[in-house]
């Protein structure tokens, strides 16, 4: 099978980008050619507002750039994993007038709400859902926190609902869990178009010891991921709990000042991959403090894959993975009373209780999570995706 995947880089990477390249080397992996249309965010400043503005809602260089690549050959999918903002919605465009058909990951909210995130002043916000025209956040100027962004981006998702350029240029769309899948529903997307295949952990890093004696945040420094509950959750506790942080972002002041007021609290800032996974595997747990509803919850499943288990915040995917299995424990999200309490629930049970937490975990990632099962469904989506083109 050729695949060319399609897909904007960004400035900083992140777990996006880590997961589309674990899937394409997991397709290489298995002998089939991927080719790959990129287009870097770092070219953005080259362009000025307008022509910006323009690219993000139809892209004529993307158009024809991709148009080319499959006039050159043969594809049997066009997957496109990101196309925003230099990309635009013409790569569909140029897939379905080549007669390719077109798969499309939704790794965030974008084509409902103009930041991805539906989160706004510290909170959910879903103001923008289901409206033809996404215009509260354009208002609220929810994407880089610029209203003349945020036009374009409402431009971008208005124009292209108005031409159903997503029931008309796109055969499946894959959402990374059930949540997901549900919110494109409420959305007006097809729930027969939606299906869903999570995230992998690749190569397996292994089963940890657990004997660190310390929990774990592991992820960007920022608002929506929780760093405030996290940090009053650690003032509240009635016993001292050692908490590593590994990361960086806008809070980054927040934790030095926490981790200089209590010594328990131990800043490593970003670090290597091996060394991530090493800290998951000797933590006593992870602790996934989300505020915003996450599409997936990678670090969950890095987790898991190490044997330990997930103290998380009962919102959007996340809760979907570690709730209705003996793989964790939810609190309220944005409650740090909770999620102290639930912290110490967990971090005092039995040595029994937390081992048989541990085989849990690690059999949800061998079932779910592994390269294999994922593989699987993702060839699955393929092969109905050109069994009905064809």
């Amino acid at each position: 099978m050729r695949i060319l995947s399609v897909h904007n880089t960004y400035q900083i990477r992140g777990g996006e980008d880590e997961s589309r390249e674990s899937e394409e080397r997991l397709l290489r992996d298995h002998g089939h050619e991927v080719d790959v249309y990129e287009a870097s965010n770092d070219r953005i400043g080259d362009l000025n507002p307008a022509q910006l503005a323009l690219r993000t809602i139809w892209s004529q260089p993307a158009y024809r750039d991709i148009s080319d690549r499959l006039a050159q050959k043969p594809y049997d999918i066009v997957h496109i994993q990101n196309f925003f903002p230099l990309i635009s919605p013409s790569a569909h465009y140029a897939a379905k007038a080549a007669g390719v058909p077109v798969v499309q990951t939704l790794r965030n909210y974008r084509l409902l709400c103009p930041n991805g995130l539906f989160f706004r002043n510290g909170q959910v916000c879903e103001d923008c859902m289901g409206k033809p025209i996404p215009y509260p956040g354009a208002l609220h100027g929810c994407y880089r926190e610029s209203k003349a962004a945020s036009a374009v981006v409402t431009a971008m998702i208005a124009t292209h609902r108005a031409l159903n350029t997503w029931s008309r240029a796109v055969d499946v769309f894959i959402t990374l869990t059930e949540f997901s899948r549900q919110k494109f529903i409420q959305g007006g997307f097809a729930p027969e178009q939606l299906v869903v295949k999570p995230n992998f952990v690749a190569p397996d890093p292994g089963v940890g010891t657990g004997t660190g004696n310390y929990a774990l945040y592991v992820g960007r420094l920022s608002v929506e991921k929780g760093l405030d509950t996290l940090l009053d959750a650690w003032e509240q506790l009635d016993t001292p709990i050692p908490l590593k942080i590994v990361g960086d972002g806008p809070l980054k002041e927040m934790v030095e000042k926490a981790a200089y007021k209590q010594p328990q609290i131990e800043w490593l800032g970003r670090q290597l991959l091996p060394e991530v996974h090493r800290l998951m595997g000797e933590a006593k747990c992870l602790v996934f403090p989300s505020k915003w509803y996450e599409t997936f919850g990678r670090v969950a499943v890095e987790a898991f894959a190490k044997g330990t288990p997930v103290v998380a915040a009962k919102i959007g995917a996340i809760e979907e993975l570690v709730g209705g299995s003996n793989t964790g424990i939810l609190f309220e999200p944005g409650n740090a009373s909770d999620l102290a309490n639930q912290l110490s629930r967990f971090w005092f049970a039995s040595a029994a209780e937390h081992s048989a937490m541990r085989r849990a975990v690690r059999a949800e990632f061998e079932q779910k999570y592994t390269a294999t099962a994922n593989y699987k469904a993702l060839i699955d989506i393929y092969t109905k995706v050109c069994s009905v083109a064809h």
